[in-house]
């Protein structure tokens, strides 16, 4: 009984500690706000949220996100073919880039990967 009433007390006080410091560190950072606010894309946090967004970067993050999900959905592929070569997964493996590579020329020849006009 005396074990489990200084368990708890010691965790009531160790607990009224840590939220007392993190009261008294949070103190500090309000005064400081828009130097410790994130910067994210060139926007201000602060202000309006309905600001107009640049398309170019858009369809950049659009690419980018194509290509990554490419690379993770590769990398299955090339470790089965360390352990044993397979005519169908070339195949599959060799449509999958096709179609790739036509969706990135299609990009290209669209003007989408053009930065300066």
């Amino acid at each position: 009984m005396l074990s489990t009433v200084l368990s708890s007390l010691i965790s009531l006080v160790l607990s009224c500690l840590v939220m007392f410091l993190g009261w008294v560190l949070s103190k500090r950072t309000l005064s400081d706000r828009e130097k410790n606010s994130p910067f994210e894309c060139g926007f201000d946090p602060i202000k309006s949220a309905r600001l107009p967004f640049s398309l170019r970067f858009f369809l950049l993050a659009i690419i980018f996100l194509i290509f990554d999900v490419e690379i993770v959905l590769l990398f299955p592929v090339l470790a089965s073919m360390s352990v044993s070569f397979s005519y169908s997964l070339m195949a599959c493996c060799s449509v999958f880039l096709l179609i790739l590579i036509i969706g990135l020329f299609h990009e290209w020849n669209e003007g989408s990967l053009d930065w300066a006009q």
